[in-house]
Formats: structure tokens, sequence, C-alpha cells
């Protein structure tokens, strides 16, 4: 059926590298969210074997040149996309201001008897 079916070394590392990094934020969502100190230190134990077998898989990973680390960033660079950030940020939040207006425009036309026009 498949010629290949198994992924390889490098692609299944980072799935399960990726997996792994999932589970621990799991982990440490259900270990601060346990109310029962049983279930909490289960969950904290669980976090630490996890995290343990995620740095295992990260160090074979970079010493089999599977995993390069980025490079550091420039301050231009962090400088630029922070103020693309900065301006998404102002973006959204005028287009909720102008979607409550709207609203509240619409409610007050509607408490008035105005009808909002008929869309077919």
């Amino acid at each position: 059926m498949f010629n290949n079916p198994v992924l390889p070394d490098e692609d299944m590392a980072y799935t399960i590298l990726a997996d792994l990094k999932r589970v621990t934020r799991e982990y440490a969502t259900a270990a601060t969210e346990s109310a029962c100190p049983v279930v909490r230190q289960m969950f904290t134990q669980l976090l630490d074997d996890t995290l343990k077998l995620q740095g295992e898989l990260f160090s074979a990973m970079q010493q089999n040149n599977m995993y390069n680390l980025p490079s550091q960033a420039l301050k231009p660079d962090i400088d630029k996309q922070l103020k693309s950030y900065q301006q998404t940020q102002q973006k959204t939040s005028q287009f909720v201001q102008q979607t409550q207006s709207a609203q509240a425009n619409m409610a007050m036309n509607a408490q008035n008897g105005a009808q909002a026009p008929a869309y077919q």
C-alpha cells in the first residue's frame, strides 16, 4: 500500500519531542489544578519523568544533528517583531471597540422600535 510507511528517524524524533512537550504542559496543568495531594504528587512525578525524557531526547537529537539551536536574535529583528505585534494588538482593540459600539447601537435601535434590515 505505502512505499515507505515508517517516518525517517528525524521526523519521528521531532514528533515524539513535540508530544513530550505537549504532555509536560498537560501534566503541569493537572498538577496545579489537583485538589487531592496524592493526585497532585502523581502528576508532579509524571511531569518530572516526562521532563527528563524530553531532555534526553533533545540531547540525543542535538548530538545527531537533528536539532539545531536557533541563532541569537538581533535587536533590530526583535524590535521589528515587537512593533508588528503592537500594531496587531492596536488593530484588534479597534475592531473590538467598533464591534461593541455597533452592537450597542443595534440594541439601542431595537429598544427604540427601529427594525434591523432584513438580509436575504
